[in-house]
């Protein structure tokens, strides 16, 4: 079971509190009216599902209730860094971090 740190409440707690939410970072389109249906459609169903490191949206959902981001390594689960939405990721390869 992970132990996942949560921003907003400043602890560590079970995994099963938390439900990951997808990608993050994805930018919804500024005006969706205009659009074409093929363009609506990468929006809200294509996805990069990467092997290795992954910045995903997850939220507190057995507590706060807040959305935050995690980069995570979906190899090895392992978590390399939480941090708040509009924040960007500093971990952003799978080399080391010294």
């Amino acid at each position: 079971m992970l132990s996942i740190y949560c921003p907003h409440c400043g602890e560590h707690r079970e995994e099963e509190e938390f439900h990951p939410k997808g990608q993050a970072h994805i930018v919804r389109p500024l005006d969706p009216e205009s659009c074409s249906d093929k363009e609506w459609g990468q929006y809200l169903y294509f996805r990069k599902n990467t092997r290795g490191l992954h910045h995903e949206l997850w939220v507190h959902a057995a507590g706060c209730r807040k959305f935050f981001n995690i980069t995570r390594d979906t190899v090895s689960y392992e978590i390399r860094e939480v941090y708040l939405i509009g924040e960007q990721p500093s971990v952003t390869s799978d080399r080391a971090q010294s």
